[in-house]
């Protein structure tokens, strides 16, 4: 193995940050080969997994939307097979879906975000709907789209669907494979991958124990706090940001800015620009809070589009697919066609939600890099996890973990998949 990949277990182990016992859990592949497969902390405390609960490749974790990542390459693999088109109105496949204004909406309108179906407070102000899956099926079928706020100001190019664009498309899925999602997703996708039981929408009851959690999740279920923790970044954090090798990126970057959290994470993502009345819209039916994604009830219910439960192994392996040419092991997933059609860049132009430019290709966005990576994408989740692959340097990097962050108050997954693009030469 090259020397610069066994450096990521050091890296792994610096990025605990003080954040310790939690972790998590790094695999690349590299050339359709594992390179790195470095775990580092706990992932659970409560005493109750056989492995002591220690951070492995095959460890579960919510993912948050990594999981739509994982729900378009199904998609992917469903038009390779013919029961799906991009470009036909989701009512075709799904006759109640064609109502109120939504007839003309298509699976690449979901996909890239720009249908205009992204309020989720639209449906419901009631947190506990979200975990009923028909009922929320029915709802989507019968919503109306949305324009965004401040639209005529800032003419937006898309609105990120966060939660509703996942029971479109698991409900789409659904219709069309006359599956269940969590069925479709194994037959399509995970066995032929050989990762089987380390991807769920719907996490069974004898495999709760083995879900990572957050530390704050260790308390009585009815006193789970809903937010991450923020806390003050200390000398420490600092100096170990300033000693990475990518770290001079950075600076270049920053010119006289001080090398921190804040001042790098404004790199990938322009907050001063997000609308907070669209970010609560597609995220919070409340307009204040967001579900306990890591209890035990939410674990158990399909929200496609944010609990997505897998493994690092299962992610790397989807994307590594990815950057092979849509082959694995001598299978082929997705077709060159389709697999070309789903890589074209379709929307360029800044996100009504998120605080960027997502470059939507068909349900993945750009890779959030300073390097120059023109055909890598993925996506993100929510505390800081990421999923990508760059079919340039046919690489494919997998990063979950159980910190209590966000991606906009983290910057691990910047780290990582700087330096592994950084080994990598075009």
């Amino acid at each position: 193995m090259n020397k610069n990949w066994q450096d990521f277990s050091s890296i792994l182990q610096k990025l605990q940050f003080e954040d310790s016992p939690a972790g998590g859990s790094l695999v690349i592949f590299k050339d359709g080969q594992m390179v790195v497969n470095e775990s580092v902390g706990k992932a659970r405390l409560d005493g109750t997994d056989e492995d002591n609960g220690d951070w492995h490749d095959k460890r579960l974790s919510v993912n948050f939307s990594i999981g739509k990542g994982v729900l378009a390459t199904l998609i992917a693999v469903l038009v390779s097979h013919g029961l799906l088109d991009y470009d036909k109105p989701v009512a075709y496949y799904w006759q109640e879906f064609g109502c109120a204004g939504k007839e003309h909406i298509t699976l690449r309108h979901i996909l890239t975000h720009t249908a205009r179906l992204f309020d989720v407070s639209s449906l419901t102000h009631d947190l506990e709907d979200l975990t009923n899956w028909q009922m929320m099926l029915d709802k989507v079928a019968q919503m109306s789209p949305t324009t965004p706020k401040n639209q005529e100001q800032h003419h937006y190019a898309s609105a990120y669907s966060a939660l509703v664009s996942g029971w479109i498309l698991g409900g789409l899925v659904e219709r069309v494979t006359k599956l269940s999602l969590q069925n479709a997703l194994d037959e399509y996708l995970a066995q032929p991958l050989g990762v089987a039981g380390e991807m769920f929408w719907g996490v069974p009851s004898d495999r709760l124990h083995q879900v990572a959690k957050p530390l704050r999740y260790f308390n009585e279920e009815e006193n789970i706090k809903r937010k991450p923790t923020l806390k003050p970044e200390s000398l420490h954090v600092l100096e170990v940001l300033g000693s990475f090798e990518i770290a001079k990126l950075w600076r270049d970057k920053l010119a006289e800015s001080p090398l921190n959290t804040a001042n790098i994470n404004k790199l990938y993502f322009d907050a001063t620009k997000m609308n907070l009345a669209n970010y609560k819209n597609a995220l919070m039916p409340n307009g204040k809070d967001g579900l306990a994604y890591h209890a035990n009830a939410v674990l158990q219910a399909m929200i496609p589009a944010a609990n997505g439960v897998s493994t690092a192994n299962a992610l790397a392996t989807m994307y590594a697919m990815h950057a092979n040419g849509g082959v694995w092991q001598g299978q082929r997933l997705i077709t060159p066609s389709v697999l070309s059609d789903m890589r074209l860049v379709r929307i360029d132009g800044f996100d009504a939600v998120m605080p960027a430019n997502m470059r939507w290709r068909s349900g993945f966005h750009r890779l959030f890099s300073l390097q120059h990576t023109p055909s890598a994408y993925g996506h993100m989740g929510y505390n800081g996890s990421v999923a990508f692959c760059d079919p340039d340097r046919r690489l494919a990097m997998a990063f979950i973990h159980n910190f209590d962050t966000t991606m906009m108050n983290d910057v691990r997954q910047f780290v990582l998949s700087e330096t592994a693009i950084n080994l990598v030469k075009f």
